[in-house]
């Protein structure tokens, strides 16, 4: 009985889960895919671009902008929570 009723909950928990995955509900989170804090890997997870465009842009706005580069990144670091699969 217990079986039968592990399965139903398994079931509906992966229910749940494809439903968030089929509204394309995106979250911006640090990811796994990281140089330093992840942050770069996570903006270009949601957007779908390669993380090293984001690593480029973000050198270049700190060399451009006198550190403005630099300061946005340890914010973002500080607010952005991590994603499940980080390491």
């Amino acid at each position: 009985m217990e079986d039968k009723e592990l399965s139903v909950q398994e079931q509906n928990n992966e229910q749940a889960s494809q439903n968030t995955e089929d509204k394309g509900e995106k979250k911006l989170m640090r990811s796994g895919n990281k140089m330093l804090l992840g942050v770069c890997g996570g903006i270009a997870e949601f957007f779908g671009v390669d993380a090293t465009l984001i690593r480029l842009l973000v050198v270049f706005f700190s060399l451009a902008g006198i550190g403005s580069g630099v300061v946005a990144y340890l914010i973002a670091a500080i607010i952005m929570p991590k994603a499940p699969n980080y390491t």
